[in-house]
């Protein structure tokens, strides 16, 4: 099957013709703009005949609208035109809650090793093509700067602040009240932008008929301290690019502001935003309540059940590359509304392949379109008639498929590989251990000193995910093999494909009472190569399993309260943790391999006074392994 999106999962119809929703409570009725009477196909990734473009251009204007407690937040209106007259008709509005300026333009300025060389763009729309086409079919498309960022006033309280979202919800009502709209109100929008749909979702706005999460996370602590290991490396990434868009570089100013004397007033507010990387890094465990914040006053899992109860439809973007690949698996998993999920082989913001990141333009764009056209302009596009799940089954870097599912994770096989004494032959590492399908017949265990060199580069998911790496890019791993600890199996005599979340247990001791540990899949080709697949992560003092508060899929769960950190004993303990989900196939010929490290130098802090030397045990009573989610054969 090509990777083109005209050629997509064979299960997927031409559907024949509209049908009129008049009366229907849940979305309008289909609008003037419904193509005529042609062939017409609407399946995953094409979208032809449902609707046609209608306007040739756009005008943006922006202005201050006032909040519920007087702060007036920035917000653009991109309405469509036609030979240059501005759209008479009201229209269906989308629109973002935006963390960095209200435009990706600018941020795209101050990303851009040349500024100079980037154009200085006007509105969303001229930054963004996705937008362009739904402006052209008839939709009017507007942009909001949170409170504390950007020309809006106020000052930024945390992320997805309890204000911030209430700011959402009195956004989505001026938006519908306005003489150019409908009435009928959608979302759009990535990462941060992405996590402001769920949030603004919480508070049930009636106007709020759909929203398309791209990239979105679930549970902040989960991003930030997975494992209970913390991120640094992301999170002073990421504070630092935000304050410097608070304070330093000035937004677009709204229109009548010719002098910036709002602008500068807005700034100046913006001084006393609270600091993220402070925050965060006083937020070691879960329970953690610093003078401002509780861990769970930030993110969707403080909503989680106002947002479930909403039940606004949402399509849930991703990419298995990116830092909220699990996250979109678990709203899938929690959501109760109308919803749909789609991964592709992407990562959070750029990667290598030019043909991947047209694929990713085009079929995102395109699953946006068919999404809004249902539920926002009651076209019946037949959109909720198919499979709800799509996913990218990645075969080698450039050549991926697209399949389809009932449910997520789709139907699978546990297939369990263990750990064992080496030599496998295929890497200078620590052991060079082996991965069998045989359970271990005789005591045995890996013995290393941390090498706290050991790391997953400086163009991972979490670099990408934050500004720190524009392309998402891993180096050959098996110089960081080398280091570390590996276990791999001999050359695969079939196709191996996992689809799924893999399960690792480790039974380890420590020379200290704590230690991290790094799991890493890896595929290794024929060449000897070493391509990084996914990863996981857990510290050793928060190994305690808990339930979760939310459908956690099964996956173990790390509750990471300071009551349940607890030290490692002399004996072997069990360390369970999953890695993040991927469609993989482990090609015919080539190996898998685990790689345990006990640091990521370029990724997250450095726990050690002193290196501590650890084990790894593969016995009949402690046999550490993966498991790993095997599909079918095809």
């Amino acid at each position: 099957m090509s990777r083109a999106p005209a050629r997509l999962a064979a299960h997927l119809v031409v559907l024949p013709s509209i049908v009129l929703l008049a009366g229907c409570a849940d979305r309008p009725s289909v609008t003037a703009d419904a193509a005529p009477e042609t062939e017409r196909v609407s399946e995953f990734g094409r979208y032809e005949g449902y609707s046609e473009p209608r306007f040739d251009g756009w005008v943006t204007e922006s202005r201050y609208v006032e909040m519920r407690d007087g702060v007036r937040i920035a917000v653009d209106v991109t309405r469509p035109t036609l030979g240059g007259v501005v759209a008479d008709e009201p229209l269906p509005v989308v629109w973002t809650h935006s963390r960095y300026h209200r435009n990706p333009g600018q941020l795209a300025r101050y990303m851009a090793a040349d500024p100079d060389a980037v154009p200085e763009i006007r509105s969303n729309v001229d930054a963004q093509g996705d937008l362009q086409r739904l402006v052209s079919h008839g939709y009017v498309v507007a942009a909001a700067g949170v409170r504390g960022s950007g020309a809006s006033f106020g000052r930024y309280e945390g992320l997805f602040s309890e204000a911030e979202t209430r700011d959402a919800a009195d956004v989505i009502a001026w938006l519908a009240e306005q003489p150019w709209s409908d009435g009928n109100v959608g979302m759009y929008g990535g990462s941060y932008l992405g996590i402001t749909q769920y949030m603004a979702a919480s508070e049930a706005p009636s106007a709020l008929k759909a929203i398309f999460p791209n990239v979105a996370g679930l549970d902040m602590y989960d991003v930030v301290y997975p494992g209970g290991v913390y991120r640094d490396d992301m999170v002073r990434h990421w504070g630092e690019l935000t304050r410097d868009l608070d304070v330093n570089v000035p937004a677009p100013p709204v229109d009548g502001d010719l002098e910036g004397v709002l602008l500068r007033e807005a700034i100046a507010e913006h001084e006393g935003n609270w600091d993220v990387v402070d925050e965060y890094a006083a937020g070691r465990f879960r329970d953690y309540e610093g003078e401002e914040h509780a861990w769970m006053a930030h993110g969707p899992t403080r909503e989680l059940t106002d947002i479930v109860d909403a039940e606004v439809p949402a399509y849930h973007w991703n990419g298995w590359y990116d830092i909220f690949v699990t996250d979109a698996t678990l709203w899938y998993a929690n959501y109760t509304g109308p919803q749909k999920l789609g991964i592709g082989a992407w990562s959070h913001a750029g990667m290598p392949d030019p043909a991947l990141m047209r694929e990713r333009f085009e079929v995102g764009s395109t699953e946006q379109h068919r999404w809004f056209d249902y539920w926002l302009k009651g076209i019946d596009n037949g959109v909720l008639d198919e499979l709800p799940v799509h996913y990218a089954v990645m075969r080698e870097p450039g050549d991926w498929t697209w399949e389809s599912a009932e449910t997520w994770p789709p139907p699978s096989e546990a297939y369990n590989l263990y750990f064992g004494a080496g030599r496998s032959g295929s890497v200078s590492s620590v052991n060079d251990g082996s991965l069998t399908t045989e359970l271990p017949v005789s005591p045995s265990f890996d013995e290393y000193l941390v090498d706290v060199t050991t790391t997953t580069g400086t163009a991972t998911r979490w670099d990408n995910a934050v500004g720190a790496a524009q392309v998402m890019q891993y180096p050959d791993m098996t110089a960081n093999d080398e280091k570390s600890l590996t276990y791999t199996t001999a050359p695969l005599d079939s196709d191996l494909t996992v689809t799924g979340h893999p399960i690792v247990t480790l039974y380890v001791t420590s020379s200290d009472e704590d230690a991290d540990f790094f799991v890493l899949l890896e595929e290794v080709g024929v060449d000897g190569s070493s391509r990084y697949v996914t990863e996981g992560v857990l510290r050793a003092s928060h190994r305690a399993l808990s339930d979760a508060p939310w459908d956690n899929l099964g996956l173990p769960f790390h509750r990471s309260y300071e009551s349940d950190r607890e030290p490692l004993p002399e004996t072997p303990t069990e360390l369970k943790l999953d890695l993040h989900p991927t469609s993989t196939v482990f090609n015919a010929g080539h190996r898998l391999r685990v790689t345990v490290m006990g640091a990521d130098a370029d990724n997250t802090e450095e726990i050690y006074a002193v290196p501590p030397t650890i084990r790894i045990y593969h016995s009949p009573e402690h046999p550490s392994g993966i498991e790993l989610p095997v599909s079918a054969p095809k």
